[in-house]
């Protein structure tokens, strides 16, 4: 009796044995809180990867910044940090010279599906694009939807009425947004509330989510829909020393996950501005619409800026004019046509376009 229960013993340790030894698992690292839109997208993918590799592949998430920055993410994933993990290159210091401007050739390409294939037109033609993201594999680009002005206390009916404000704004619009008078800075999203209801900024550039999931509708007032456009970027991505170390089914099952994560991505964010808006609507904000007249003109002052930022980067030996006008190409097609196409068969498109109408 004793000898049968032995065997059974042995029996179940080896089964356990063997079952932990046919498990990868992986660390995911978010700078964001676990019920961020980011993090529920994150958490859909999660479960993907982990059900179509049959629980070979399994994913521990740390949440909130606890192993991962904004700034430093994508030094610390080269090294290992985190197995995979989001990224920010446009708040690198270093390093992310054309990624970090190129968020700024955007304007006309306004849905986040638009915005991503965008992106990949322009980084399969520059070898700028893997030079400054070598040492990663990318398993997700990231667009989102057109923000406008949430502000505290003056509404925004026209581009003149943002003279002498202090607003929050991301990197590509300091110089747009400084043209029209703004007192523009460029602090971390996670102190924007606090500096709000202080009333050490007046404002933010923003989409309707951070209404709700940033609790800003606690902190203003007034949100003005001026489109501002915005960029796609690479914002998932894996360390290139633990991509190689995978099997190969197992790097098959991550490069087919990402369209699962990027349309994750472009749901959650999508019905975070829809419950975003309604929370502002409830808590009593006002929704302004700025003047046609007014938009075209801040349209052009940000195309101008665009050109100009990429010529800039010259000094860095990067062709950044090359790449801004084969966005504006790009464009321009998606105005004329609907379609984001890559290359000669987007200058096609155009020329197609134009002769319809």
């Amino acid at each position: 009796m004793k000898h049968g229960l032995m065997i059974l013993l042995f029996s179940f340790v080896a089964g356990v044995a063997t079952a932990q030894s046919t498990t990868t698992w992986l660390i995911y690292a978010s700078t964001n809180s676990p019920s961020h839109p980011f993090s529920r997208a994150d958490k859909i993918w999660i479960r993907w990867v982990e059900e179509a590799s049959g629980g070979t592949l399994r994913i521990r998430a740390i949440w909130g910044g606890a192993l991962i920055s904004s700034n430093q993410s994508l030094l610390e994933l080269r090294h290992g940090i985190a197995d995979i993990g989001t990224i920010t290159p446009i708040y690198v210091r270093g390093g992310t010279h054309l990624l970090r401007t190129q968020a700024g050739f955007y304007s006309g390409a306004k849905t986040f599906e638009q915005q991503v294939a965008l992106y990949r037109c322009l980084a399969a033609d520059s070898l700028q694009y893997a030079r400054e993201t070598e040492g990663l594999i990318i398993l997700a680009i990231q667009g989102g939807t057109l923000p406008g002005i949430l502000t505290r206390n003056r509404p925004i009916y026209r581009l003149d009425d943002l003279k002498g404000l202090r607003i929050r704004v991301p990197s590509e619009l300091v110089r747009v947004m400084r043209d029209l008078g703004v007192d523009a800075v460029t602090s971390p999203m996670v102190e924007v509330y606090s500096a709000l209801a202080k009333g050490i900024l007046d404002g933010v550039v923003a989409a309707p989510d951070p209404m709700k999931s940033m609790h800003f509708s606690e902190v203003a007032h007034y949100y003005t829909r001026l489109e501002v456009p915005r960029g796609a970027y690479p914002a998932r991505a894996m360390g290139l020393r633990r991509w190689e170390s995978l099997s190969e089914a197992h790097r098959e099952i991550l490069e087919a996950s990402i369209t699962v994560w990027e349309a994750a991505l472009s749901k959650e964010i999508a019905e975070a501005d829809t419950t975003g808006e309604a929370e502002g609507r409830r808590q009593g904000i006002v929704f302004i619409d700025i003047p046609p007249a007014d938009q075209r003109r801040f349209d052009a002052l940000y195309e101008k800026d665009a050109e100009r930022s990429a010529r800039a980067l010259g000094r860095f030996g990067i062709e950044g004019e090359t790449v801004f006008r084969q966005a504006r190409w790009i464009v321009r097609g998606i105005e004329l046509t609907g379609k984001v196409k890559c290359g000669e068969v987007g200058m096609n498109l155009i020329h197609e376009g134009q002769e319809d109408l």
